[in-house]
């Protein structure tokens, strides 16, 4: 028959360590979620941009763009109800 040996209980300054690098942990967050949304949209916007070049390739994807905003406002409002 073995002893059974009870975990030890955390002290003050382990729980408030843990907790330190709990919050470091959390604060690091907002900082990826800002990097991956810049790098998202660095990586759609930058094979458009030699399109703005020419006037006659500027206009139809400014228009593109434009009409995509409508279409994405008026889809909300109507599933959202506030039609």
């Amino acid at each position: 028959m073995a002893c059974e040996q009870r975990p030890k209980q955390a002290t003050k300054q382990q729980a408030t360590k843990t907790m330190d690098e709990f919050f470091t942990n959390v604060t690091r967050y907002p900082r990826y979620l800002i990097s991956f949304s810049l790098g998202i949209f660095y990586n759609a916007i930058a094979p458009l941009m030699p399109l703005l070049q020419k006037p006659s390739t500027a206009i139809p994807l400014i228009a593109a763009v434009i009409a995509g905003f409508i279409g994405l406002t008026f889809t909300l409002r109507a599933m959202l109800g506030l039609a």
